[in-house]
C-alpha cells in the first residue's frame, strides 16, 4: 500500500515539473523570435481614465432627449445631466442619490415625464463637452460597478 503511495506521489511530481520546462522552452523559443525580427514590436496603447474626449470623439456621443422635473434634491438640472441610474420605484431612485450625495456628488432624482421613470442625475452642465468629460470621470472613478458604466447623457427639454 505504501508503495503505491509513493510511486503517486512520485508520478505526481515527474510530470508537474515536465510542465514547467516546457513553458520554459516555450518562452525561449518565443523570445529568440522576436528577437530575431526586427519588425515584432510589442506596444501596448496607453489610456488615460481622466483623459477628455477629443472635440470629435464628444460630436459622436448620443445624448437622450427628455422632459424632466426634479422631485428630489436641492437643485435645478442644466441642459445636459449624466444619468447613472433609472428606477421605477422613487425610493430606490432616493436611495442611490443618497450615496451618491454621500460621495460628493450634487445629485438629484428627476422624473421622466412621459414614462413615469425616477432617473438620478449626478451632475449637470451647460455644454455636452463638459456633460461628456465629467461622465468619463465618473466611470474612471466607478470601474467596477457595471451600472455606472452604462452612465448616459441627458438633454432636458
Amino acid at each position: 500500500m505504501k508503495r503505491t503511495v509513493y510511486l503517486l506521489i512520485a508520478g505526481t511530481v515527474l510530470s508537474l515539473s515536465a510542465c514547467k520546462s516546457s513553458q520554459n522552452a516555450y518562452k525561449e523559443a518565443y523570445e529568440k523570435a522576436v528577437a530575431d525580427d526586427p519588425k515584432t514590436v510589442i506596444e501596448e496603447p496607453v489610456v488615460s481614465d481622466n483623459e477628455a474626449p477629443k472635440a470629435e470623439d464628444v460630436a459622436n456621443i448620443s445624448v437622450r432627449e427628455e422632459k424632466v422635473s426634479v422631485v428630489s434634491g436641492e437643485q435645478e438640472i442644466k441642459a445636459y445631466g449624466i444619468v447613472c441610474g433609472s428606477f421605477s420605484l422613487r425610493a430606490n431612485a432616493d436611495a442611490l442619490r443618497e450615496r451618491l450625495v454621500n460621495d460628493g456628488y450634487k445629485a438629484v432624482v428627476v422624473v421622466n415625464e412621459a414614462g413615469k421613470t425616477f432617473r438620478v442625475v449626478c451632475a449637470s452642465f451647460d455644454t455636452k463637452e463638459e456633460a461628456v468629460a465629467e461622465r468619463t470621470k465618473f466611470k474612471a472613478r466607478y470601474p467596477d460597478n457595471q451600472d455606472f458604466q452604462s452612465a448616459w447623457i441627458l438633454y432636458r427639454k
